[in-house]
């Protein structure tokens, strides 16, 4: 059985609420119902903070046992040296979640300091793209 940590950061316990034109109304309890339906073979382990510490420690805890992480780390993809630095020292894989279009958004968003520490990027797909990073998963061999 695989599993996969699905990490997100900041603002996203607010999923559904905040901003619904950007991000959509589906609550994450929503679309972690429909990931553990559609992938009923894989362990599925939730977390989320607002903390970028905390994120941090999630990684470096379950980066050496799980067979991939997903990571939507909000605000802090743009500015994180230190949680880059966390997803580079785990040997387990990572792909990168964004709900929104983070290109066709405030110039800011367009680059990520964490995509260089992951095998892929999914963006703009809505919260298709936790599925759509699990099945990349499934189907990976390696890290990168």
């Amino acid at each position: 059985m695989k599993k996969i940590a699905i990490i997100n950061g900041p603002n996203l316990n607010l999923l559904g609420v905040r901003e619904p034109e950007v991000y959509g109304r589906c609550t994450m309890d929503d679309v972690l119902t429909e990931l553990h339906c559609k992938f009923p073979d894989v362990e599925i382990d939730y977390f989320q903070s607002n903390i970028e510490g905390e994120l941090i420690d999630q990684v470096q805890k379950v980066g050496f046992e799980a067979d991939g992480i997903v990571i939507n780390a909000g605000g802090y993809s743009h500015t994180s040296v230190a949680l880059h630095d966390a997803l580079q020292s785990v040997p387990c894989q990572a792909i990168e979640v964004h709900i929104s279009n983070i290109f066709s958004r405030e110039e800011y968003r367009h680059h990520s300091l964490l995509s260089s520490a992951c095998r892929g990027l999914v963006c703009g797909l809505g919260t298709d793209g936790y599925h759509l990073a699990i099945m990349a998963i499934i189907n990976s061999t390696g890290k990168h």
